[in-house]
This record gives structure tokens, sequence and C-alpha cells, in this order.
């Protein structure tokens, strides 16, 4: 038995929506229900009344969502009883950020935040951006770090979650350069000489971006991938041997666009094949998690070290700070 499991079947039993609840947990709703299933196939009973709308939890549903609450809970406390052991993580920050973001921007950006803000400990955890939003969802890091672009919103409940602007990041096409300075392969190509394409795996949140970029230009765009990582520093350093033509982060390229070692594969007539996202912060309200018996979502933070908490709601009121006046 898994414990994302209980976590999904509170949530389940607050919303009493199957729909609704796979969407705040960020799975589809047949893994959703497949995973209530598990659940229930360890318990040897239905937890579930699925003949009525909305849905309604058997008598056996009701006993283990008391439970549910009371295990997620002792859980939860346990783990910061044991990270209280350590007096260095009492007041770490913990960052979930999308591995393309932890490699290019938050290095960076946690330069300059330490030297405005002050010292501040915090801790990485690198993830896609799937299962870096559902870290955040779980209660399981205080701040998510993501872009965001308006053909691929985050499913983030905007009453739940507040969110913070950190800057804005272009994803533009790369290639190395030839003896001369230009570059090897430039856009849009032939429909019988297609360019080879250095592309995101399926899935990939900047995959759906250059995606829908694709799909929208204005002027046919002749590709053949040859090659697909879901990592942008992956493609980078394909793109950096002269395999092909990467769509990438600026801030990934910064150096090697100072440095010649990669172009831009846009011809001046293509104007349309840049994307610009924006980079945010998001934490949970913490009006999200007074409400008696919130489920797992609460625990965190009522079992967080109050200094560690303290520093995150420092933190938070300083970025909120330095937001430009709209």
């Amino acid at each position: 038995m898994e414990t994302k499991w209980l976590e999904d079947f509170v949530s389940l039993a607050e919303t009493r929506s199957f729909s609704r609840s796979a969407q705040l947990r960020h799975v589809t709703q047949p893994a959703f229900s497949r995973r209530i299933q598990a659940l229930e196939g360890w318990a040897g009973t239905d937890l579930v009344d699925r003949s009525s709308y909305p849905t309604r939890l058997t008598p056996a549903g009701q006993t283990l969502y008391g439970q549910a609450i009371e295990m997620l809970q002792a859980l939860q406390s346990t783990r910061a009883m044991l990270r209280g052991h350590s007096a260095a993580a009492q007041d770490v920050i913990e960052f979930a950020v999308p591995h393309t973001l932890a490699f290019t921007f938050f290095p960076a950006w946690v330069t300059s935040l330490r030297e405005q803000f002050g010292p501040m400990k915090s801790r990485l955890i690198a993830l896609n951006v799937h299962d870096a939003v559902l870290r955040l969802v779980e209660g399981s890091c205080d701040l998510l770090i993501a872009y965001n672009h308006p053909s691929q919103p985050l499913p983030l409940d905007a009453t739940r979650y507040e969110m913070v602007s950190l800057g804005q990041e272009v994803v533009a096409p790369w290639v190395k350069p030839d003896a001369d300075g230009a570059p090897r392969y430039r856009l849009p190509g032939r429909p019988g000489q297609p360019l080879p394409y250095l592309g995101y795996a399926p899935g990939a949140y900047l995959g759906r971006v250059v995606d829908q970029l694709l799909k929208e230009s204005g002027t046919a765009i002749h590709l053949d991938r040859v090659y697909e990582t879901d990592m942008a520093e992956g493609l980078k350093v394909m793109a950096l041997e002269g395999h092909g033509i990467a769509f990438l982060p600026q801030s990934a390229v910064r150096r090697e666009v100072r440095a010649r070692t990669l172009v831009s594969a846009l011809p001046p007539e293509i104007e349309s094949l840049e994307a610009t996202m924006e980079i945010r912060a998001y934490r949970e309200r913490p009006a999200a998690s007074t409400p008696a018996k919130a489920g797992a979502r609460a625990v965190k933070n009522e079992a967080a070290d109050p200094r560690a908490k303290g520093t995150v709601e420092a933190l938070w009121a300083y970025l909120v700070g330095t937001q430009p006046a709209s």
C-alpha cells in the first residue's frame, strides 16, 4: 500500500468527485480511479459507493477516512521530528524545480536573492514539471518554481495557491555554426529536405510549448526529428555537436551565444518562432491549510518547524514586494 493512495482517498472523500480529485492530484481520471481501486484491493472491501452522485463513501470508507487522516498526520509529524534532529534543516526552504530551471535559472536567481534578501538555507528538488507540481500539491515542498506559457498553463487552483512572477524566459531555435560562423541549418527547411530536429520527449513541458509554437507558425516548417530527450541540457549538448536544431531557453544558451558556439537558426523573415514564458513561484495560500480535517495538504504546515515557516513567510513577503507595480 502506498501513502499516495491514502492521499488520493482523502481528496476523494473531501471533493466527492473523481474528476475534481484527479485534477487536484494532477493525474488523469483513469489513473486516479485505478489508484482508488488499488486501495480497495488492499483493504479487501469497497470504500466508495459508485452508484450515487455526488460520490459517497461506504461505511468502510468512512472508517478508513478518519484513520487515513490520522495516519497521514502521524507520518508527516514523524517526518518533521526526524528532520528536527538536524538543526541545520530547521530553517531550510525546500524548492521543487523542473530540471531545466534547476540547471539554468535557479543558481543565478539564488545568488541574487541572497545578495538582496540575506542569508538563506535552501534545498533543491529537481524533477519533471508534473512531479514538481505534485510535490507542491502533496505539501512536500515550500515553493514551486516553474515556467508558465498561455498555451500550457499549470492546473493550479488560484483559490488554493498564490503566485509571484520572477521574470521571463524566451525559447528559440539554436544551432551550431559552420566554419564561416553562419548557421549550419537554417529554418524553415524544404518539403524534400527537412532539417534535423532535436526535440523534447513526449509529455515534456517545453516540448508542448514548442509543438504549439510550430503548429501556429505562419510559415511551413520542415523538420526531421532525429533525437529527443526530456531535458534542455541534453538537447544543448547535441546541438553543440552539430546534430541539428534545438529549441532552447535563453538562459540555457547564454554563454554559448556569447562564445558563438551556438547561433540562431531563424532567418530574418521568420519572426514568430520564439515563445516567451513567465517564470513563476507558487506556494499554498496559508489560509488553505487552516480548515479542520483539511487532509494531507494541511499536515506539513501544521507540523513544520516555526522557524522554517517564518523563513518561508519572510521570503514570500520579499518576493511579493519586488514585483513591479501594475
